[in-house]
């Protein structure tokens, strides 16, 4: 019985203390949560935050876990608003008991997982991770004053988990970047000497003077080291670094002073082999590296002596060699052989000014082919001088067959360089092109290059270079690519100012071509599920992506002027034939300047520009389109049926100033509801074509009289204009015989019509049923009567609708015959009134007057009907 009530009380006592190890995060979280803020925040010059806290007593049991969750370091100015410091978790352990202590907690171990550092140096000199506050009292940082009060580390492990720290030397023009960082370590850091082992992964980006010397290359580090705390020393005891896949090993110390760091560091590659040069090389671009065959050495020795203070770096030397090397992959027919390199990174002073590379050497072969390099850089971080020397001749086709390019398409050709180039980047920088002194040529024959990028593969036949010291001649360029063919000549005036300080290309080019067809340089880019659907931006049938494809865009790097002549231009089914004129392209914009062409054996003049800067790209044309043959013309521009869509029934020519502006879409195609401008046009008609016009149709199917093919179009002059989708048109005069039409309205690029036509129609037109209501006009009268009627043009290009105004019309009618008869009557009543004085008997006013209403109505009733057998269906005669 004593057994188990002992049991039970034992039971019940670890129940109590799981129930206690559960409860007392809840309540000491605050007391920690206010702890950890208050003590970062006193004691730093930064924003700092986190979403919340999770204390966990049984997970670690016997130690404590704390997390801090979304922890984030903000800047202050001068670096207001930038983060310095985040990571999703940061957790350290803990005795349980140091939970209970007011101050002076003892960490054993830490760990950080997803942590975003980005350290800065401004171009002042100012770091954005000094954020520690000055005591006010003594001077000290808050940290150091805080130091063995709040916190104390007994470190025995630590680990960062897929991490990336980036440095940024503004002043220095300098980047060291750290990404997919896992790193670790274990030792006792509680003891004055011990041993600390670690182990680090990472991917290294370093870039100095806009110069990527290493992007994203895999570097692994085992590495034990010897931890004197009392002498802040640091020894590398046995370490092995892996470069991609060349491995260095290395000794010496870091001793960190008072007032600098002294470091003393040697290292060499363990072994001569060749093939550590392939390991160098990004795993991507090395592949199967362990059966490629191989002769000579690689070596690489160095050492790092020095003090490092603000004004001073360790002294190095740092040389690589290799001697008649070798080396052929398995799979590949040709090898590359008489590999000589000879290179050493020096500083001699400590002073990062002085800091020189001279490659002395650097030349191998394949087959016959030679090729040799030499360069020497002085004064690297100041104001670089360069000094190189390439020369030598390859066929690129060689390249792929000894050594595995990632390409989808091999080259082709053959490439002779023969150059020497000196300057210094204060020149560069400062645009004193006259200091610097290139001279050499370089020439390539029989390049081809394929890509899927480009429509076709391109041929240069020959290429001629020749560099002088102020620009860089192209003497010859001879391509050829699907149908088009290409002949170019020209100078660059600032290519050290492009490579090297990210200028603009500047220069001057002469461009020829036999056929120039544009279609070649283009790509259907369009993913699955294009769809012919109504472009709420372009109209009717017009082609939308459901894709996202690329934008055209012109590049912004070009400041140049060609000047471009082709004897035959053709896009899609629209030839040019000899086009000449200038094309400027600068700041994200091509201008034409005089571009004529002749085409639909007329003559087309263009200026204007088009603009890619802004997020919609736009337009702005001026077109003196001269002598165009309408039909042709309207089977090859959308733009003008847009426009003008009933000029396409007109056989004959066309003349027209046509100014347009508005947006493009992504691939440089009119966006038509944009569009604004306006033209004048001169249409000299030599026939129509009406049997193709629905249009036309309607109009003589509400009039009667109208033959549409003896309409008289010539040298008709009309003046538009255009807006949100719109084309107004002024009024203008055609002729039917000799019945004047005004024409006046508009149409839409939706292919909507608002039109009237207002026919001003002579009466001996009327016909057989007039008759008896112009028997009393004479032959004078009848020639001078007209009826005007107005027809209203609505509907679609495809499905008119015509209308007139009968009502009116009629009513025109009867009030000039009215008019005519009441002339008529006043000149007998002046007859009548001399009868009257003259017998002296009454008239009867009455009858006279009833009469006359009667022969009003008789008018109003025959024009009536005289009228809607004119202008529609005509009613039977049921009068004797």
């Amino acid at each position: 019985m004593k057994v188990k009530k002992g049991i039970k009380i034992a039971g019940i006592t670890l129940g109590m203390i799981i129930v206690l190890l559960a409860v007392t995060p809840l309540l000491f979280k605050d007391k920690i949560t206010a702890l950890v803020k208050e003590s970062i925040n006193e004691n730093v010059n930064a924003k700092v935050d986190f979403a919340d806290v999770d204390i966990s007593l049984l997970s670690g049991f016997p130690k404590a876990k704390v997390s801090l969750n979304e922890i984030s370091v903000i800047n202050r100015a001068p670096f207001e608003g930038d983060t310095l410091f985040y990571a999703d978790k940061v957790s350290v352990k803990m005795g349980i008991s140091e939970l209970f202590k007011g101050s002076g907690m003892e960490i054993s171990s830490f760990a950080v997982n997803k942590a975003n550092v980005n350290v800065l140096v401004n171009s002042e000199g100012q770091a954005n991770y000094d954020i520690a506050k000055e005591s006010e009292e003594t001077g000290e940082t808050g940290a150091e004053e805080a130091e063995g009060e709040d916190f104390s580390f007994s470190v025995q492990h630590y680990e960062i988990t897929d991490s990336r720290i980036s440095y940024l030397d503004e002043e220095g023009k300098m980047q060291f970047v750290l990404e997919e960082l896992n790193h670790s370590g274990s030792g006792d850091l509680s003891l004055n000497k011990s041993e600390l082992e670690t182990q680090t992964d990472a991917l290294v980006s370093f870039v100095m003077d806009s110069t990527a010397y290493v992007k994203r290359n895999k570097v692994s580090l085992d590495a034990v080291l010897g931890i004197d705390l009392e002498n802040n020393r640091y020894t590398f005891l046995d370490n092995t670094l892996l470069f991609n896949q060349l491995p260095l090993v290395f000794d010496g110390y870091v001793q960190i002073n008072e007032n600098n760091q002294e470091v003393d560091v040697t290292f060499n590659t363990p072994s001569s082999d060749f093939r550590n040069f392939l390991a160098v090389i990004p795993e991507a671009y090395a592949s199967d590296i362990e059966n490629v065959e191989t002769t000579g050495n690689f070596e690489v020795k160095g050492k790092v002596n020095g003090i490092i203070d603000d004004t001073h770096i360790p002294a190095f030397d740092i040389k690589i060699r290799s001697d008649n090397a070798s080396f052929k992959y398995p799979d590949l027919p040709k090898s590359v052989s008489d590999i000589r390199l000879a290179t050493e990174l020096v500083n001699k002073t400590g002073l990062a000014k002085d800091t020189y590379v001279e490659i002395e050497k650097l030349s191998f072969r394949i087959d016959q082919d030679v090729f040799n390099a030499r360069a020497r850089l002085n004064n690297v971080t100041e104001n670089m001088h360069v000094n190189a020397r390439v020369d030598g001749k390859l066929n690129l086709a060689n390249l792929s067959q000894a050594y595995p390019f990632p390409m989808e398409e091999e080259l082709s050709g053959i490439l002779v360089a023969d150059i020497t180039t000196a300057f210094d980047m204060a020149s560069i920088e400062n645009k004193k092109y006259g200091n610097t002194k290139n001279s050499g040529t370089l020439d390539l024959t029989g390049f081809t290059y394929a890509s899927e990028e480009m429509a076709n593969p391109v041929s240069i036949s020959k290429a001629n270079v020749t560099f002088n010291p102020t620009k860089v001649n192209l003497n010859k360029f001879e391509a050829k690519t699907g149908q088009t063919d290409l002949n170019a000549s020209g100078t660059i005036n600032n290519l050290m100012g492009f490579m090297f300080n990210k200028e603009n290309i500047e220069g001057n080019f002469n461009l020829s071509s036999n056929t120039f067809a544009l279609n070649d340089f283009m790509v259907d880019d369009a993913e699955e599920g294009e769809s012919i659907a109504e472009d709420k931006e372009g109209g009717e049938g017009e082609k939308s992506s459901g894709g996202a494809g690329e934008k055209i865009k012109i590049p912004s790097f070009l400041d140049c002027t060609v000047n471009a002549s082709a004897n035959t231009v053709i896009y899609d089914n629209l030839k040019l034939k000899n086009v000449k004129g200038i094309l400027i392209i600068k700041d994200e914009t091509a201008t034409l300047k005089d571009l004529r062409s002749d085409v639909f054996n007329g003559q087309l003049a263009i200026n204007g520009d088009v603009s890619t800067k802004e997020e919609t790209p736009t337009f702005k044309m001026n077109m003196d389109i001269q002598n165009f043959d309408i039909a042709e013309s309207f089977k090859g521009l959308d733009m003008l049926k847009a426009l003008t869509p009933i000029a396409g029934i007109l056989q004959g020519k066309l003349n027209t100033d046509l100014s347009l502006s508005g947006n493009l879409k992504d691939d440089l195609t009119p966006v038509l509801l944009s569009v604004t401008g306006n033209a004048l046009a001169e249409v000299l008609t030599s026939g129509i074509d009406s049997k193709n016009s629905k249009l036309l149709s309607g109009l003589a199917g509400n009039l009667n009289f109208l033959d549409t093919d003896k309409l008289d179009l010539k040298d008709i002059k009309a003046a538009l204009s255009f807006e949100d989708g719109k084309v107004n048109v002024k009024p203008f005069h055609i002729k039917y015989q000799d019945i004047d039409i005004e024409v006046a309205g508009s149409h839409g690029f939706d292919k909507t019509l608002g039109y009237t036509a207002t026919f001003n129609v002579p009466a001996k037109y009327l016909g057989k049923e007039a008759n008896n209501l112009l028997a009393q006009l004479n032959e004078q009268e009848q020639e001078e009567m007209t009826v005007p009627v107005k027809a209203t043009i609505g509907g679609t290009y495809t499905n008119p609708s015509v209308s007139t105004d009968m009502k009116s019309a009629v009513a025109g009618l009867t009030q000039q015959l009215v008019a005519k008869q009441k002339d008529k009557l006043v000149g007998k009543g002046k007859d009548a009134l001399g009868n009257l004085l003259g017998s002296g008997k009454n008239k009867d006013t009455t009858a006279t007057d009833t009469t006359k209403t009667k022969k009003q109505e008789a008018v109003k009733e025959a024009a009536k009907d005289v009228l809607q057998g004119l202008f529609g269906k005509k009613k039977k005669d049921t009068t004797n």
